[in-house]
């Protein structure tokens, strides 16, 4: 279930699940009921995926005297074999079809006369399981468990930066290749099954998405891949990353042009998303908000008169996930603190026309900002 072969020590994991017992408890919350996911590959470093058989970590929150059940089914037990469950203290308890593990769950909650009134449930578990729960567990009131989770899993420790340095050189790595890939004549659909293949060539273990975007496509921030051939004079945004081993990912955008390019604002526009982008980075350090780095980045393109071309937040946290907290976009006054780490990326799109976007993750230090993308920002021309 393990995302990679390199495992987290088991007293990184120990202290990761006491603190989530020790937040769930401040929040008044009776236990967490984590889901095969990204939550669950942070605590007990194995993930998994969530299918019709129910597989539940059971955390009690700290001042509960049971300790964390891991249940899952008996024929998944083995992909379960890898997690340290005796140096974390986790109990495993499985079950086979015709018993009710939603029943199981809500018996370990109840233990020693246990009478639970609120639970968090994974943010990911699908409704074939929360619902189940709330009728096994009537009148426990069910809350999301990102509210607590969130607060251990958007400050990283120094071998999660470690990982999401490997990360962002892997992806640069992918990036300053591009002129391999990105031709004229060629299908957006040709050069992203090059990338795709690059991405893994340069250390990851898949690609999570890979985004051409060329000519009109590239004003639709969310393309992803179409069966356009790439004229001499596109702009192409190239949006690509995945995780490398370990699990954590990458996420990384250029903008490129074909030869010289065919719109004649390009260069002109392209020069304040560059400022943009710059003055954001320029504005992270420990206490300012999510929300003050996105007016950074988007006062210049506003003053420019391309705000409402501007039509996404700043950018996202990453980490075992490639979209996470902390989000940079106003009305978020969350202070930023060292280690969270998160992407910025302002795009200006010009909807029938083209469209560009620079990204990078960064890093809040102790007093500033470091970047973990380090290929060029200016509109790289290529030869077409």
């Amino acid at each position: 279930m393990s995302t990679d072969a390199t495992k987290q020590e088991p007293t990184v994991l120990a202290a990761r699940l006491q603190r989530a017992a020790d937040t769930a408890a401040r929040a008044n919350l009776d236990a967490l009921l984590l889901s095969p996911g990204s939550d669950l590959e942070y605590l007990i470093g194995a993930g998994g995926e969530s299918f019709e058989r129910l597989s539940c970590l059971v955390l009690p929150a700290s001042g509960h005297s049971a300790g964390p059940v891991l249940v899952v089914p008996k024929l998944e037990e083995l992909g379960y074999a890898d997690v340290p469950a005796t140096e974390l203290g986790i109990e495993i308890v499985t079950w086979v079809d015709g018993q009710d593990p939603h029943g199981i769950v809500a018996d370990l909650l109840r233990r020693d006369g246990a009478a639970p009134a609120r639970v968090g449930v994974a943010d990911v578990m699908p409704a074939l399981h929360t619902l189940p729960l709330r009728a096994a567990l009537p009148g426990v009131e069910q809350v999301l468990a990102g509210s607590v989770l969130r607060e251990l899993r958007m400050r990283k420790d120094a071998a999660e930066v470690d990982a999401l340095r490997r990360a962002g050189a892997a992806i640069d790595r992918v990036h300053a290749r591009m002129g391999e890939f990105l031709k004229a004549g060629r299908t957006e659909a040709e050069v992203g099954a090059d990338i795709t293949e690059a991405i893994v060539t340069e250390g990851h273990l898949e690609a999570a998405f890979v985004i051409v975007g060329s000519g009109p496509n590239g004003a639709s921030p969310h393309h992803a891949l179409s069966d356009r051939v790439i004229e001499k004079g596109d702009v192409v945004v190239v949006d690509i990353g995945g995780p490398i081993p370990g699990g954590y990912n990458s996420d990384c955008t250029r903008t490129y042009a074909l030869g010289e390019p065919a719109q004649p604002d390009v260069r002109e526009t392209y020069a304040v998303l560059e400022a943009a982008q710059r003055a954001a980075v320029e504005s992270v350090r420990p206490g300012v908000t999510a929300a003050s780095v996105d007016a950074a980045a988007r006062e210049p393109i506003a003053a420019a008169g391309f705000g409402d071309h501007f039509v996404h937040r700043t950018g996202h946290g990453i980490g075992l996930d490639v979209h996470e907290e902390p989000y940079m976009m106003g009305g978020n006054e969350l202070p930023l603190e060292p280690g969270m780490a998160f992407s910025i990326e302002p795009g200006i799109y010009q909807e029938g026309h083209w469209g560009a976007r620079i990204e990078d993750i960064v890093v809040v230090t102790d007093d500033g900002v470091e970047s973990l993308n380090n290929q060029p920002h200016e509109l790289v021309v290529l030869p077409a």
